[in-house]
């Protein structure tokens, strides 16, 4: 999908190695979706769709907080999901 991240772009961000879930994957959305990106095996997964007006990512620990015009949004890998 995508093989050059570009780490500056406030929707890319990675996970820490030893930081919780996640770590050393590559974290981004494109077209209102978040993905995770594997750099060893070069696969992208689908976590969350419909995500509107995103303007930052950042990771800490499980949690992906993403800022968006009008809201933000916690998605929590462990869980795999949004609250």
């Amino acid at each position: 999908m995508i093989d050059d991240f570009d780490l500056g772009n406030p929707l890319v961000c990675k996970g820490i190695v030893g930081d919780g879930c996640g770590g050393g994957r590559i974290f981004f959305i494109k077209d209102e979706t978040l993905y995770a990106h594997d750099p060893l095996s070069k696969e992208s997964r689908i976590l969350l769709q419909g995500i509107k007006k995103a303007q930052k990512i950042s990771k800490s620990a499980c949690v992906i907080t993403i800022e968006c015009e009008d809201e933000n949004i916690k998605f929590n890998l462990s869980a795999m999901s949004a609250g």
